[in-house]
């Protein structure tokens, strides 16, 4: 009896040993971060005019054991970001985005990439990509309005879908000589699909021929039928588009599940937003107590996403006095908050859902120096 229980002793020796010695995990390589971080939200949903992803990349190998977040990238920010150990620093605007001709310390945004290179921290913006995205910035400003139903107004196309190219051409050949001297031709144009099937007509046994093919490839297969005109009949040339994605895409039309009075939900927006003041244009015949039921939102400057909605109200950022008188015209209040108020709390919600999609491997803080650069005086 004694030597069983002491032959037991090693095991829960090594036990405890076991998990002295294996420590959390609290870093990530550069290249494993963006990649997590592009499948938290495609930089392919960013807007063709935007400057998005990884902006200033230190030397690899880049170990990340901080993600500092940031809705704007100053000096003070840059400053904060390496008294906190900062390895990557995600600024929802981009830092730096007209093309940069020299890098000196003359102005605040060369001062930024500078400060960034020498201290090994690399800057990453996701800005537009974060606008489209399901779980983005737009759905967490929809969620100060209270209960309701939102889709994008402008969504997006899905970035990849099974069918290739931009066109398709297709078209019948009747013999089988002609089908092998076409194929055969067809098969020399790079950057083209090919695909037959029968098709009965008529007449004869026929064979259609498809064709998925780019743009340039497009006028080649168009160049190529013109010189072989006896071959084929029923010519078609089609456009192909991408399908649309339901929740995803720029700004949201939100459908509140009970309409409530304007000054009611002015409240709600200034509580969500942590706003004292927000500046009110009223549409043409409306008042505080006027009913309102749809929204159109767009965090930050709203006046392109948001023209032609219609909405009993439009939320943004910013608009241009002339947006605005247009807007009011048509009796469509507006709610301006200033460009980053309306963006800079999605921070806290992302900081929450990244910590769950990266599995906690590295540390998430947020900026305290950040705010927006206007206030009420």
């Amino acid at each position: 009896m004694l030597s069983s229980h002491i032959r037991l002793v090693p095991a829960r020796v090594r036990l405890v040993h076991s998990l002295v010695r294996t420590p959390s995990c609290s870093f990530m390589d550069l290249k494993a971060l963006l990649s997590s971080l592009n499948d938290f939200a495609s930089l392919s949903f960013a807007e063709s005019w935007d400057n998005v992803g990884l902006l200033v990349e230190p030397s690899p190998p880049h170990t990340v054991n901080t993600l500092f977040l940031t809705n704007d990238l100053t000096e003070a920010v840059m400053e904060e970001a390496l008294q906190k150990k900062a390895d990557c620093i995600l600024s929802y605007h981009p830092p730096i985005f007209r093309p940069m001709k020299r890098v000196t310390w003359k102005t605040w945004k060369e001062r930024l990439v500078i400060r960034a290179l020498e201290n090994r921290v690399a800057i990453y913006s996701p800005h537009t990509a974060y606008d489209a995205a399901p779980q983005g910035v737009n759905a967490w400003l929809a969620k100060g309005l209270g209960v309701c139903t939102s889709r994008p107004i402008h969504p997006s196309k899905a970035p990849s879908c099974p069918t290739e190219g931009t066109h398709r051409v297709e078209f019948n050949v009747n013999h089988t000589h002609d089908l092998d001297k076409i194929m055969s031709t067809v098969k020399g144009i790079s950057d083209v699909s090919v695909t037959s099937f029968s098709a009965r007509t008529e007449e004869e046994e026929q064979t259609r021929v498809s064709l998925n093919c780019g743009q340039q490839a497009l006028m080649q297969v168009v160049a190529l039928l013109s010189q072989h005109r006896q071959l084929y009949q029923k010519t078609e040339i089609l456009s192909l588009e991408k399908p649309l994605l339901l929740h995803t895409g720029m700004g949201r039309l939100c459908t509140l599940d009970d309409s409530v009075s304007l000054a009611t939900l002015i409240e709600r927006i200034k509580r969500h937003l942590k706003l004292s003041h927000v500046r009110l244009a009223l549409g043409v015949g409306r008042t505080l107590e006027s009913q309102v039921k749809v929204v159109a939102l767009c965090a930050g400057s709203g006046s392109s996403v948001l023209q032609g909605a219609e909405a009993d109200l439009y939320l943004t950022g910013e608009m241009s006095h002339h947006d605005v008188l247009d807007a009011a015209s048509q009796g469509i209040n507006v709610i301006l908050c200033e460009h980053s108020n309306t963006e800079r709390g999605f921070l806290s919600d992302l900081r929450d859902a990244l910590s769950v999609h990266l599995e906690n491997k590295i540390n998430i803080i947020l900026s305290e120096a950040d705010r927006d650069p206007l206030q009420v005086v």
